[in-house]
């Protein structure tokens, strides 16, 4: 369990970090929109890794019955908490949609960089 508490922590630090560092990027060059959009797409982001890890414990050791219904239910509740950013970038013009779509896959995106920046280190260690 600590161990997935730190994998929480790395990846949602970093997807934050991230979003934090582009959306003030993006706001100083006028497009507070935008910044705003990935700040907020990313920050649900975290809340849905942070819910993935704490439901996995919820399915351990359970019967078969009870395991499918946490899983659905878990799925169904993130599906409608990743639906909030996008009705908010929709229903107000102060987050734009293609970038709370992008802030949406933070999380994803810097698990992939890391796995590629490990896999390119690794390559040319061997090197």
């Amino acid at each position: 369990m600590e161990a997935l508490r730190q994998t929480q922590k790395k990846y949602g630090s970093r997807a934050m970090m991230a979003a934090i560092f582009a959306g003030f990027f993006l706001i100083l060059a006028g497009n507070t929109d935008w910044g705003k959009g990935l700040i907020l797409g990313a920050l649900f982001s975290v809340i849905n890794f942070v819910l993935i890890g704490e439901t996995l414990p919820l399915r351990m050791g359970k019967s078969k019955g009870k395991t499918f219904f946490v899983a659905l239910g878990s799925i169904f509740i993130r599906y409608a908490l990743m639906a909030i950013p996008l009705i908010m970038s929709i229903k107000f013009e102060q987050f734009n949609l293609v970038t709370v779509i992008i802030g949406i896959f933070m999380v994803q995106l810097v698990i992939l960089a890391d796995h590629c920046f490990i896999l390119i280190s690794s390559t040319r260690k061997k090197q």
